[in-house]
């Protein structure tokens, strides 16, 4: 599950890289919760919760349905 991840997360991030930012994978938890850490320009963003949200979490669940949510590392 966790290459499957990083593998759509390697596609998202060029568009992340355009605007300054970028995104690590932090865990899988057993229950497909996806925690990822934002990096460069996307910390402190206004539009970070929606890029989290609305871009990243909403592209995970399409490539791989058993993603149940994506989180921000804290």
């Amino acid at each position: 599950m966790r290459d499957k991840v990083q593998a759509v997360l390697d596609k998202i991030r060029p568009s992340l890289q355009a605007d300054g930012g970028d995104v690590e994978l932090v865990d899988v938890s057993a229950d497909n919760v996806v925690t990822v850490k934002l990096t460069g320009a996307c910390v402190g963003c206004p539009m970070s919760q929606l890029t989290l949200k609305g871009g990243i979490e909403r592209i995970l669940k399409q490539q791989i349905p058993e993603v149940a949510s994506v989180e921000a590392a804290q």
